[in-house]
C-alpha cells in the first residue's frame, strides 16, 4: 500500500468510530489494538472541539457548554481539518451552525460565529503600519475623488440582518445577557487589529457597503457612491474619518497607475 493511501485510511478512521483499526497500526505485542487506537481517536476528537470552544466563546456561552460540544463535534465528524495548522481549523464553523437544525431557534446564531471568526483572523493576520490622518495633508481636492486604499490585512467585514454584534457583546468578556429584539434591523460590523488589540467595531448604515467596495479597488468616488444607493444616509465624510482614526488603512494611491503611499511615508 502506498504511503499516501496508509495517511487517508488513517486520517478517515480517525474520524470514524465505526471503522476498522488501520493496516500496520498495533501496540507492543505486535498485535491490532481497537482499544488503543480508540483512545487516540477520541483524543483528536476532543483536541479539535477544544480548539473551537477556545475560538468561539461567545457562542458556548450562548448555547451551553453541552449543547456546544455536541454541535462541535458534529462539525469535526463532517469537517476534519484540511491544513496541519490548528488556527485555521473551524473557518466553516459558522457556516455549519447555519445548517446545524438543532440550532434553528438561534438563527442569528451563525453571524455571532462569524464575528468570532473575523477575530481569530484578525488576531492571526500579518502587521501593518496603519496610516494617520497627517498622511492626507496637503492632498490636492480636486484628485481626492480618485483615492483608492490599501486596507490593513487585519480588517474583516461581517454582515448580518439580525443584531448580531449587540448579542456578541453580551456574552463575551465582561457583557450582560440581555432580551433582544430580533426584529430591530440588522447590524453590520468590522474587525481589525490595528496594533496589539482587536477591536470590533459597529458600522453605520452604508458602512459596509462602502468598506467593501474600497477593498474591491474602487476609488473613494465609486466606493462612496455605491455606498449612496446602498443607503440614502450614508455619511463619507464620518465614515471616512472613523476609518483613518481606526487605522483601517496602510497606504492609498491617487490612481491606478500612481504609486502606492504607505505609513511611514514609503512609495512603491
Amino acid at each position: 500500500m502506498l504511503l499516501a493511501e496508509r495517511q487517508r485510511d488513517f486520517a478517515n478512521a480517525l474520524l470514524d468510530p465505526a471503522a476498522a483499526v488501520p493496516a500496520g497500526i498495533v501496540g507492543p505485542d505486535g498485535l491490532p489494538t481497537s482499544r488503543r487506537f480508540a483512545v487516540y481517536r477520541n483524543n483528536v476528537v476532543v483536541g479539535l472541539i477544544e480548539a473551537l470552544l477556545a475560538n468561539f466563546p461567545a457562542i458556548c456561552c450562548i448555547v451551553g457548554e453541552e449543547f456546544f460540544r455536541a454541535m462541535a463535534r458534529e462539525f469535526v465528524m463532517q469537517e476534519p481539518p484540511t491544513s496541519p495548522i490548528l488556527l485555521d481549523y473551524g473557518a466553516g464553523f459558522p457556516g455549519f451552525i447555519g445548517r446545524f437544525e438543532p440550532a434553528g431557534p438561534l438563527p442569528y446564531l451563525g453571524d455571532v460565529a462569524r464575528i468570532e471568526r473575523a477575530w481569530t483572523e484578525a488576531y492571526n493576520a500579518p502587521e501593518a503600519l496603519a496610516l494617520d490622518a497627517s498622511a492626507f495633508a496637503g492632498l490636492p481636492g480636486e484628485r481626492t475623488p480618485g483615492l483608492r486604499f490599501e486596507l490593513h490585512p487585519s480588517l474583516r467585514l461581517v454582515r448580518s440582518r439580525f443584531p448580531a454584534l449587540t448579542i456578541w457583546r453580551m456574552n463575551v468578556a465582561d457583557g450582560v445577557p440581555a432580551p433582544v429584539d430580533l426584529e430591530a434591523g440588522g447590524e453590520d460590523a468590522f474587525v481589525l487589529r490595528p496594533a496589539a488589540d482587536v477591536e470590533v467595531r459597529s458600522l453605520p448604515a452604508g458602512g459596509a457597503e462602502f468598506i467593501a467596495r474600497l477593498a474591491r479597488g474602487l476609488s473613494l468616488e465609486d466606493a462612496a457612491r455605491t455606498a449612496l444607493r446602498n443607503s440614502g444616509s450614508f455619511d463619507l465624510a464620518t465614515s471616512l474619518e472613523a476609518l483613518v482614526s481606526a487605522g483601517a488603512f496602510v497606504g492609498f494611491s491617487l490612481g491606478e497607475s500612481s504609486k502606492a503611499i504607505h505609513a511611514a511615508g514609503d512609495e512603491s
